[in-house]
Parts: structure tokens; C-alpha cells; sequence
């Protein structure tokens, strides 16, 4: 977990280095707090080894996957992003580019998402295989744009560019054809 700032970052700069923080396990979120701010998940360099993604700073065993804001952060990651690939971008991204050695499968609702088995196989992969570091942040949508710019996240598409685009997108159109 990042260290505690006696006062939340107000700059991209402060974000990042609260971001850059020890990563927690996700069977350790018990100090998620119930707060806005800014997340980012982490794996090691070997799961997703196609894409690239920022070293930590202080970890160089894992890289930098993903990042996103919440106005509640400890509902945001275990209510959506830890549950249902229907309110998490994040999950179905992930499930799109594990789909071919998970074989996950879909089902249409108002839109694809997991049936309920895999869902649970999935979360247990988040488990295994992520980390997650959060800092609370005022304002998270008045830096988040900056912070995906200057890390350049793989799965963060609607911000980020680069080599691993096209990869995701790929992703995301294969799970959302997965029906």
C-alpha cells in the first residue's frame, strides 16, 4: 500500500509517486478506503508478456497494467472490478486476452459478459496473477489523463496509444464476438 499522505497528491507528479507505492495482493485490501482516487493494477512481466508496460519503481518483479479513478475506491475494486465483467472494462479486457488459454465463455445480457462460473475463474486469475497499489486523490478525473500519458498502461485504450493498442482492441473485439 502506498504510504499514507497526511494530505491526498493534487498533481499528476504526487499521483504517480503515491501510485508507485508497495503493491498489495488483492487478498490483502482490507485498507482499501471508501474514498475517491486514482488505482493502478500490476502483474509480473511474464503474464501479457506481448504487451509492454512501465517497470514499478521500486518492484522491478512486476509492471504496470492498468490504471483507474474511483469516487469510492473500495467499492470499485471489490464490487466491480474483483465481481461482474459487466460494469468492469478492466475484467472484460482481461478475459478478451486470456480467452484463448482460459476459454472463457460469454453470454449476452445488455451487453458480454461471463457466465457465472467464469467469473469466478476469472477473479481467482486476478488473484493469482495481479497486484494493486491506490492513492485517494480529491479530484481523480483532473489527473487521471495525465498519469495514463506519462505511464503509458497497456490496457488503458481510451487514453493510451502505442504498440499495445491494437492488441487490446483485438482483445475486446474477440470477447465482445465470443457470444
Amino acid at each position: 500500500m502506498p504510504t499514507p499522505h497526511p494530505t491526498a497528491p493534487h498533481d499528476a507528479a504526487d499521483t504517480i509517486t503515491a501510485l508507485s507505492g508497495s503493491s498489495r495482493a488483492l487478498e490483502d485490501l482490507s485498507m482499501l478506503p471508501a474514498a475517491p482516487g486514482l488505482y493502478a493494477w500490476w502483474a509480473a512481466p511474464e503474464v501479457f508478456s506481448q504487451l509492454p508496460g512501465p517497470t514499478h519503481p521500486t518492484n522491478a518483479g512486476i509492471r504496470l497494467l492498468y490504471i483507474g479513478l474511483a469516487t469510492n475506491l473500495r467499492r470499485r475494486i471489490i464490487s466491480n472490478h474483483l465481481r461482474r465483467s459487466g460494469s468492469s472494462t478492466l475484467r472484460r479486457t482481461l478475459a478478451g486476452l486470456l480467452l484463448d488459454t482460459e476459454h472463457y465463455r460469454t453470454r449476452r445480457t445488455d451487453r458480454v459478459v461471463l457466465v457465472d462460473e467464469d467469473e469466478i475463474r476469472l477473479t481467482a486469475w486476478m488473484h493469482t496473477h495481479l497486484r494493486l497499489t491506490w492513492c485517494q486523490h480529491p479530484s481523480p478525473a483532473a489527473v487521471e489523463a495525465t498519469v495514463i500519458e506519462q505511464w503509458a498502461p497497456p490496457l488503458n485504450v481510451a487514453h493510451a496509444s502505442g504498440p499495445a493498442r491494437a492488441v487490446i482492441e483485438a482483445a475486446r473485439a474477440a470477447y465482445s464476438a465470443s457470444v
